[in-house]
């Protein structure tokens, strides 16, 4: 092992990577918090910005000292993202099954991209460079130009839905657990952070399998414009019967999944 792999791996597993990791999560809350209220709003026809991660950022540039703010967002997420890239590289270690080591690590890759486009997201904002459109259609229809675009589309799509559903899964059997220490889920603390973490993960899943539903939808009609992303699913929602009840609880939830992070950067466990 040369002295720079090794070095990368005792940064993996310092004290200073924890507190990295506290402040990225930090930073992960607040966005879920206002993307939760901004689904609120949608519910209760109050709607001014995108009921999405890029939303939460351009409403919280427009709030006092909301410039500073998304900067901060924009550091812990890009934090979260080197947490995730030395996971994968050095992580699971213990992990005696290679296929599952693996699975892990390539989960760890995944969330580091998703980090990484909230961080840039930021970074648009605090710039003044990003749009307050999402643009997942037009990426829909650069993705359908390509030979077997439709296909391709298709692809993501059940892909966004196996990713939602595996947030339902572990919401539903409490698999989160393994985030907190014992302290984060003993007395009447542990049992609130528990459900909140039940709740958020389930209505985060539905959210992003319903996105993923959005995208299938689209190869199945070859019709860019039927794809979208947070917003747009959160719209078909609030279409259907009792779509503003439904989409009050989906808010909700994200919501919760917000106070969760907040409850595991109290009480890391990895």
């Amino acid at each position: 092992m040369n002295a720079t792999t090794n070095t990368a791996e005792q940064a993996h597993n310092s004290d200073w990577m924890d507190h990295a990791i506290r402040a990225g999560l930090i930073a992960y809350g607040v966005v879920h918090l206002l993307v939760g209220w901004l689904a609120l709003q949608l519910a209760f026809g109050e709607k001014e910005d995108s009921a999405s991660n890029s939303g939460a950022l351009h409403y919280l540039a427009e709030q006092p000292m909301g410039g500073v703010l998304v900067w901060l967002i924009a550091v812990g997420m890009f934090l979260l993202v080197l947490w995730r890239l030395l996971e994968f590289a050095f992580g699971f270690r213990d992990e005696s099954d290679d296929s599952k080591r693996w699975r892990k690590r390539g989960t760890s890759l995944f969330k580091a991209i998703i980090y990484g486009a909230i961080g840039w997201s930021a970074v648009r904002v605090a710039t003044g460079s990003g749009g307050g459109g999402g643009g997942t259609d037009s990426t829909t229809a650069k993705l359908m130009d390509l030979p077997g675009g439709q296909l391709i589309v298709g692809v993501v799509g059940l892909a966004i839905i196996g990713y939602g559903g595996s947030l339902v899964y572990r919401g539903w059997t409490e698999k989160f657990r393994e985030h907190l220490d014992a302290q984060g889920q003993s007395g009447k603390d542990g049992s609130a952070y528990v459900l909140m973490g039940k709740i958020g993960y389930i209505a985060k899943g539905v959210a992003i399998a319903i996105v993923g539903g959005l995208f299938c939808y689209a190869a199945i009609t070859h019709d860019p414009k039927k794809s979208g992303g947070l917003d747009q699913a959160l719209q078909t929602v609030l279409e259907q019967p009792f779509g503003q009840a439904l989409l009050t609880a989906i808010a909700l939830g994200i919501a919760a999944y917000g106070v969760f992070c907040f409850a595991r950067a109290k009480h890391l466990s990895r």
